[in-house]
C-alpha cells in the first residue's frame, strides 16, 4: 500500500502518524495492499479556493476527499505491465486543513492531532464511497469512523 503525505500548511504535524492511521483505516476497510492514497495539508487560503472551487461552498473547510474513478488495482493499463507487475489502485486525495482541525479541536474539547485524525478517517472513508447526507448514511459512516478510531487507539495503547 503507498500512502504519501505532504505536508504544505506550514503547520508541524507528525506525518508518519498520518500515513500509519491512514494504512490502519485501508487494512480495516480491506482496501486492495496495491492501493495508493495521497494525503495532503494545506493552509486556509488553499483550502478555501479548493472549498470554494469543487463545492461551491464560501471558506476554508476542514477536509476534502478527491476519489478517482477506479478503486480497483489493475485498471489504469488493463490489469499488468510488461513485467506481469499489477498496476495500484489509485484511491484519490484526502485534503486536510490543520488551522481549521485547530478550531474544531478547540471546541470539541480535544487536541489537534485527534481532529486531525478523525479528519483523516473521515476523509478515506468518503473515497470510498460512504457519505453522511441521510440519516442511515450518517449512522453507518460515523459508525465505521468510530470504530477504525477506537481500534486505531487501542493498538496505540492511547
Amino acid at each position: 500500500m503507498s500512502i504519501e503525505v505532504l505536508n504544505e500548511s506550514g503547520v508541524p504535524v507528525d506525518e508518519k502518524k498520518i500515513a500509519d492511521l491512514a494504512r490502519h483505516v485501508l487494512d480495516g476497510m480491506r482496501v486492495h495492499p496495491l492501493a495508493e492514497l495521497s494525503i495532503v495539508l494545506v493552509d486556509e487560503d488553499a483550502m478555501t479556493e479548493l472549498h470554494e472551487k469543487w463545492m461551491d461552498e464560501p471558506g476554508p473547510t476542514d477536509v476534502l476527499s478527491f476519489p478517482m474513478d477506479e478503486l480497483r488495482p489493475g485498471h489504469m493499463s488493463g490489469g499488468a505491465d510488461e513485467d506481469g507487475e499489477t498496476d495500484p489502485g489509485l484511491l484519490g486525495d484526502v485534503v486536510l486543513c490543520p488551522p481549521v482541525a485547530a478550531r474544531q479541536a478547540k471546541e470539541a474539547g480535544h487536541g489537534t492531532a485527534d481532529e486531525l485524525e478523525l479528519l483523516t478517517a473521515h476523509g478515506i472513508l468518503h473515497l470510498l464511497g460512504y457519505d453522511h447526507a441521510e440519516p442511515e448514511e450518517h449512522k453507518e459512516m460515523f459508525g465505521l469512523q468510530a470504530g477504525l478510531l477506537a481500534s486505531w487507539r487501542g493498538e496505540r495503547g492511547r
